[in-house]
């Protein structure tokens, strides 16, 4: 595959995760609940894990993902880099909150496991791209 069709794919993909937040942080800022099929959205998205210092997690999640939408716009290995560190980070606390999920508030959302399943084809996606990224 190509840079291009590399990047093409990073952004588009960054633009669905980009989405999910972006529903999430409106539903978080009206206090409305979330439509769900799992039942568990509302409990998660209610719980003292849907904010980290007082900032919504989806808020956070839609700065991630409109950042690694604007490096996959860039060519070059720094943009590349950049877009790797985000999602791997993403990826990592989405273990992380997918764990807390589980384990601790014992309800799972389903828009956090599309976005958690985003973040994680991302991290791939840009591991690949800076692997083959031209110097």
């Amino acid at each position: 595959m190509t840079d291009r069709r590399v990047r093409a794919a990073i952004a588009a993909l960054a633009l669905v995760g980009a989405g999910i937040a972006a529903y999430l942080v409106y539903v978080h800022a009206r206090g409305i609940a979330p439509v769900c099929g799992t039942g568990g959205c509302e409990k998660v998205q209610s719980s003292s894990y849907s904010e980290v210092a007082g900032i919504p997690v989806a808020t956070l999640g839609l700065v991630a993902y409109l950042t690694i939408f604007a490096s996959a716009l860039v060519r070059g290995p720094a943009a590349a880099a950049v877009g790797l560190a985000v999602s791997l980070a993403g990826a990592v606390f989405a273990v992380y909150l997918l764990v807390v999920q589980i384990a601790v508030i014992e309800a799972i959302c389903i828009w956090c496991v599309g976005s958690a399943i985003c973040m994680a084809l991302l991290a791939g996606l840009s591991a690949a791209r800076l692997v083959a990224a031209p110097a």
